[in-house]
């Protein structure tokens, strides 16, 4: 990602939603601690400042379906602070509204923490049966680990947002995969400084979840701290040397390093692993082809373009190589592929004018490619001859027609 020879597709392995075919959530609650609302912060003002008579509270973020009607929407501030008001009063909790169907509350004064959960599923039941709509619940609790009442109520929202992956009527206790998700979201965002201390927080609550210390190398990586990458992917290694994503993982470190032919003992390792990894596959293939191993690159790159159709890369790489080997029509063929994928893909748009330069047809549209990828790559030396070249056929061939009509 950060590495200029990296492509948005050759980059660090994370664990995400679509691994487990399950959707992430279109707006992410977290986010409100990155730019607070005034709800939010009224909220969390009234939090701070109240006396509970003991010092344990449950933080609990409450989402009606999105999707219902106008209709339901309108009812459900008043349905809420009703049956808010049939379970709690203010010496026992407090309520804000957040958006139109969104409310976080906090309670405290239960019995045990079973009472209290059985109160929220409770609470939770009878909105659904009021606005016939489904309900998704985000639930922290206070105390736990060493988290501050503060960080309880932004565990809930993160709480929320885990819950919001399995669809709606789901409701989810805060833990470490709450952090996980909580910490790739940031990551998401460029704010890899927080997301790494909400993957170390994830560690304190499970030590030894792979996925939150594959992330935490990953977050390093992307910030250039590659010596504590490596700490973090040589510890999930240990755990799981069978592990795919950190098996490519370390092998990136050593490509970053330019270790080549380490980064191909790795990358082979994962290839071994599973071999229907599209990004083992196609980075494979490319470190090959650095080690000039063309035809085991081929190979790979092949297998990439088969598992990821859509992938714009797999295709350029394969033309290069046919192009450096004067295919010029298998070249075109690949690079045609690639610009249909992406049509702003400057090597390959020259790579498929210099393929039809080489056939020595179609100058026209050649030169259209050559013209577009330098607007794209106005300094690039390469693109500039191969244009160069195709101008000056087109320029000639006039000249050469008339010699013949003459003769």
């Amino acid at each position: 990602m950060t590495h200029k020879f990296a492509s948005k597709e050759i980059h660090f392995l994370k664990i995400d939603s679509d691994d487990f075919n399950i959707q992430p959530p279109q707006h992410y609650f977290s986010d409100l601690l990155l730019a607070k609302t005034i709800p939010f912060e009224t909220f969390e003002k009234r939090l701070l400042e109240t006396k509970m008579p003991k010092d344990n509270f449950l933080c609990v973020v409450i989402q009606i379906s999105s999707d219902t009607s106008e209709t339901i929407q309108e009812k459900a501030k008043d349905t809420f602070e009703a049956t808010f008001n049939s379970f709690l009063d203010n010496k026992r909790g407090l309520w804000e509204t957040l958006n139109e169907t969104s409310f976080i509350l906090a309670f405290w004064d239960y019995k045990n923490e079973e009472k209290a959960s059985q109160l929220i599923v409770s609470l939770k039941n009878k909105i659904c049966a009021a606005l016939k709509a489904d309900i998704l619940i985000g639930v922290a609790k206070f105390p736990f680990h060493n988290f501050s009442k503060f960080d309880t109520l932004t565990n809930a929202l993160k709480a929320i947002d885990h819950a919001a992956f399995f669809g709606p009527d789901t409701l989810i206790h805060f833990d470490a995969i709450s952090l996980n998700i909580s910490g790739d979201r940031l990551y998401q965002l460029g704010e890899y400084d927080t997301a790494i201390i909400d993957y170390k927080k994830g560690l304190e609550i499970k030590p030894n979840d792979i996925n939150l210390i594959n992330s935490l190398g990953v977050c390093f990586g992307i910030m250039g701290k590659l010596d504590e990458a490596k700490e973090e992917f040589e510890k999930a290694m240990k755990m799981n040397p069978n592990e795919v994503m950190v098996v490519y993982n370390i092998g990136l470190l050593h490509k970053i390093n330019n270790d080549i032919d380490k980064a191909i003992v790795y990358l082979r390792k994962a290839h071994g692993i599973d071999d229907h990894v599209f990004e083992v596959e196609l980075f494979l293939g490319y470190l090959l082809l650095q080690n000039k191993q063309k035809k085991l690159a081929l190979k790979h790159l092949e297998t990439a373009s088969q598992l990821n159709p859509n992938s714009g890369l797999a295709f350029r790489v394969k033309g290069d190589i046919y192009l450096g080997d004067k295919l010029a029509e298998k070249a075109g063929h690949e690079f045609n592929k690639a610009i249909k994928i992406n049509p702003l893909d400057a090597v390959s748009l020259s790579g498929y004018a210099k393929s039809l330069d080489l056939q020595n047809k179609n100058l026209t549209i050649a030169l259209s490619f050559a013209k577009n990828s330098i607007a794209l790559e106005p300094d690039n030396k390469l693109f500039k001859k191969r244009l160069k070249t195709i101008q000056g056929k087109i320029e000639a061939k006039p000249i050469s027609e008339e010699k013949i009509k003459t003769a």
